[in-house]
Order: C-alpha cells, then sequence, then structure tokens
C-alpha cells in the first residue's frame, strides 16, 4: 500500500493534539475555579469551599499530569515530522514557545506544590490561595503564548522573508497578529466555559443522589451563574472572530458555510453534503440568505465562494463545515441551558427541577467537544498552508519514510491509549467517590428533588 508520509504526519500530529488539547483547556478552567473557592473561603472561613477546592485540586493535578505528557510529544514532532516548518518559520515560532516555558510554566511550576499539598493547614491559608491564584494565572499566560505562535500561523505580520526563511522583524505585531485578541478570548472563554459545564454536571448528579447536599449546591450555583455570563458572552466572541476570519482567511469562512458562488448571497446550510469535485452542495436545508445577514449584516451582501479560489488553495470543506456545525450547535446548547437555569433560579426551583437537573447531569462533555470541533476548524481551514501565505504543509514535513511515521503512529495510539484510559479511569473513581467529609443529605427543612428514585445517578462514572 502506498502511504503518503505527509498525510500520515498530519494524522499522527492530529492524533496528538486532540488527545493534548482537552486537557490544557480544562485546567485552564479549573484553576481558576480552584483559586476562586480558595479565595471565597479566604474571605467567610466557610470550610465548604476548602473542601471543594481539595476535591477539585485532586482532579486538577491527574489532568495537569496528562496535559505536560501528551504536550511534551508534539514538541519533539516539529523536529521529527515536520523539520521544514521549523527551518521556515522558526525563528517566529520557536521563541515564542520559549516564552511560554519561561513564563507560564515555570510559573506553574514553582507554584504547583503548594497548591496541590498546602491544603490541610500545611500552609497559611493565604499562601495557599495565593499559590492557587499564581498557577491560575501562569495557566492562563501559557495560553496566551501558545496562541499567539498559533495565531502567528493563521495570520502572519511583523516578519519578513530573507531567502525563504521568515525573520523577525516587529515583535509587538508577531505576538498580536490580526487574529489573536480574537482567538485568545475565545479560546479561554472556551476554556472557562468547559470547565463550568464539567462542575455543573457533577453538582447536579449530587444534588440528585442527595450527595454532599451544601457543596453540590454551591458547585451548581457557581457553575449557571459562570454559563449564564460567559455562554451568550462566547456567541459574541465567535461573531467577532468570524468577521476577522472572514477578512483575513476568507477560503477558510466559505468552506464553514459551505459557500461555493460568491456572487450571489450566502445561504446558512443547516445541513448539506458539499460536494467538491462537482462544487456544489447535496441534501441542502438551508435558511435563504443568513449566512450574508451574519457575516456582512446584509441580507444581500456577498463574500468570497469556493469558487472563487483555486482548487489547490482550499481546505477540505467536508471536514471545517460538519466541525463548524458541531460547535454552533453546542454554542446554541449552551446558551439555552443558561437561559434555563437563569429562570429556574430566579423562581427558587434550581435545585428541585428534576428534569434540569438530570439534563445538566450529562452535558459534561459539552466543552471538550465543541474546542475539538473549533480546533478542527480552525486548523484545517487554514490548508493547505501551516503558515497561511508563507510555507504550504506539504512543503513543510521532514522527508521521513512513510513507514517510520506509521509505526511511531501506531505506537502513540497504543501508549495513548493505556496512559489515558489510566487517567480517564482515576479521575472518575474520584468523581464518583465525592469529597472527603461533609454530609451527603439536605439540611433541615430543605426542600428535595421531586424525583427520588435517581438517587445514585452521580454514582455513574463522567
Amino acid at each position: 500500500m502506498d502511504l503518503d508520509p505527509v498525510v500520515l504526519a498530519r494524522v499522527q500530529f492530529a492524533f496528538t493534539i486532540t488527545f493534548h488539547i482537552i486537557f490544557p483547556s480544562f485546567t485552564i478552567g479549573l484553576s481558576a475555579y480552584i483559586a476562586t473557592l480558595l479565595l471565597i473561603r479566604l474571605r467567610t472561613g466557610d470550610e465548604r469551599y476548602a473542601r471543594l477546592a481539595q476535591f477539585w485540586t485532586r482532579i486538577f493535578a491527574v489532568s495537569f499530569a496528562l496535559g505536560v505528557v501528551s504536550g511534551i510529544v508534539l514538541s519533539y514532532q516539529f523536529g521529527t515530522n515536520w523539520s521544514r516548518f521549523s527551518v521556515v518559520v522558526g525563528n517566529v515560532i520557536g521563541p515564542m514557545l520559549g516564552y511560554e516555558v519561561l513564563t507560564a510554566f515555570f510559573l506553574e511550576a514553582s507554584f504547583l506544590g503548594i497548591m496541590l499539598f498546602g491544603g490541610g493547614g500545611r500552609v497559611p491559608p493565604v499562601l495557599h490561595a495565593l499559590s492557587a491564584v499564581i498557577v491560575a494565572i501562569g495557566t492562563a499566560t501559557s495560553a496566551f503564548w501558545i496562541l499567539s505562535a498559533n495565531s502567528w500561523m493563521q495570520t502572519p505580520a511583523g516578519h519578513v522573508m530573507i531567502d525563504g526563511i521568515a525573520h523577525p522583524q516587529d515583535w509587538w505585531a508577531i505576538i498580536f497578529n490580526p487574529s489573536f485578541p480574537y482567538r485568545l478570548a475565545h479560546m479561554v472563554t472556551a476554556a472557562y466555559l468547559t470547565t463550568a459545564f464539567v462542575v455543573l454536571a457533577v453538582g447536579a448528579r449530587w444534588v440528585l443522589a442527595e450527595r454532599h447536599y451544601d457543596e453540590a449546591r454551591i458547585m451548581v450555583k457557581m457553575a449557571v451563574g459562570m454559563i449564564v455570563v460567559l455562554a451568550p458572552l462566547q456567541v459574541f466572541i465567535g461573531d467577532q472572530h468570524g468577521l476577522n476570519t472572514l477578512k483575513h482567511q476568507p477560503v477558510k469562512v466559505a468552506a464553514m458555510e459551505g459557500h461555493w458562488d460568491g456572487s450571489k448571497p450566502g445561504d446558512f446550510h443547516v445541513f448539506a453534503w458539499p460536494d467538491e469535485k462537482a462544487e456544489q452542495n447535496r441534501f441542502a436545508i438551508s435558511i435563504p440568505k443568513a449566512s450574508s445577514l451574519i457575516l456582512t449584516h446584509d441580507p444581500n451582501g456577498l463574500f468570497p465562494g469556493l469558487k472563487d479560489f483555486p482548487r489547490e488553495d482550499r481546505p477540505p470543506v467536508k471536514n471545517v463545515f460538519f466541525a463548524f456545525r458541531v460547535m454552533i450547535a453546542i454554542g446554541f446548547a449552551m446558551v439555552a441551558i443558561a437561559i434555563a437555569g437563569a429562570v429556574l433560579w430566579w423562581r427558587g426551583r434550581l435545585f428541585t427541577t428534576g428534569w434540569y437537573l438530570k439534563i445538566v447531569g450529562n452535558t459534561w462533555w459539552f466543552g471538550f467537544t465543541a474546542i475539538i470541533a473549533g480546533w478542527i476548524v480552525t486548523e484545517s481551514g487554514r490548508q493547505p498552508w501551516v503558515a497561511y501565505g508563507i510555507l504550504r504543509t506539504a512543503d513543510a514535513a521532514s522527508p521521513v519514510p512513510a513507514g517510520s511515521i506509521a509505526t511511531t503512529l501506531a505506537l502513540f495510539v497504543i501508549v495513548y491509549g493505556i496512559v489515558f484510559s489510566m487517567g480517564i479511569y482515576i479521575i472518575n473513581r474520584m468523581l464518583a467517590h465525592g469529597l472527603a467529609h461533609g454530609a451527603d443529605q439536605p439540611p433541615t427543612g430543605t426542600p428535595l428533588r421531586p424525583h427520588s428514585a435517581a438517587r445514585d445517578v452521580s454514582r455513574r462514572a463522567l
């Protein structure tokens, strides 16, 4: 069988980055949540927040370790499978990845031990809370540098090409390239939403099963409050990010929308099957002119279609098209959950509405799936470029035999399957075990949920 080494290298990187991105996106939000819990406990002296912080810190430790392990592999792939990428753009990308280590990773490593092992009076509460805040700042700083580097690959700026090699000319323009502010806001908000939905799911299951009732109510309230603010905000940020992408990468937007003919207003296709050979959509269920209204604020507005670009410059349309719709569907489901939660909270029925708690108890995966879908849109939509307008993906690969890449890919699948299965198993065991201390039963006078038959729903693994 004739294997394409470039395709195999892309599959290998896609496989490892899909595993990796799950854990940093979770730990970015979870570290901020833990820091918030410890600050509230410091201000109020309420030990319930300390118990919650201790519980989620254990989850954070496992997730952080899995994120580090999977991230190291990605760095090596730049040298093994993508050496020409390193040669052409390494002068720009290399320093930014180095800054991430020098600032974010060292900051996290310096205070992570205090955060993980400083509870229970081992260090003063002020120092414990401060360490959690610094770790949260470190995770956000890591996102800053990684997204800056990746955004530069999407919208390169501040460099000069000399003999086919990118050389830094203006670091301010490189770091704060045109797409970076939108992508940073979009990704960090997604990370916080991811954590909020995990916390909400666990809290809802505990309320239904009458476990750790006080702490469960705290989790549900904090998570719903966060989602009510961030879910609608994420829709707005996503819209602005889309407009920025239309300006700098119009072919990506054309693939997202399944828009072929730029001479006509764009319909929003709720569902379609893009036929790249025939350059049309099949089985389309569409809202006429909706894409033009969203992107140009004019139902008759025009924007470039896929036919406006040579075939060799178009991304894989199906990947981008369907991943975009998965992301949108989850985004609006998040908004619906936020609205329903706000109404129930306002009516005083947040903890007694069984159907709502059952639904949100099974939405822990929303954030993770949306992030992976968004990453597919971003990275597949950039193809056939690895650095947009500078270096094509086919020209960035190393001259490594396809058999070697296939062998390492198979090993990655096996090792990742073992390591991450163990990690997920440990996290699920922690979630099922619950808090180390704290009463399970609700306090006297607290109304129970209407359907007590679901008592052990929280004992199911997420």
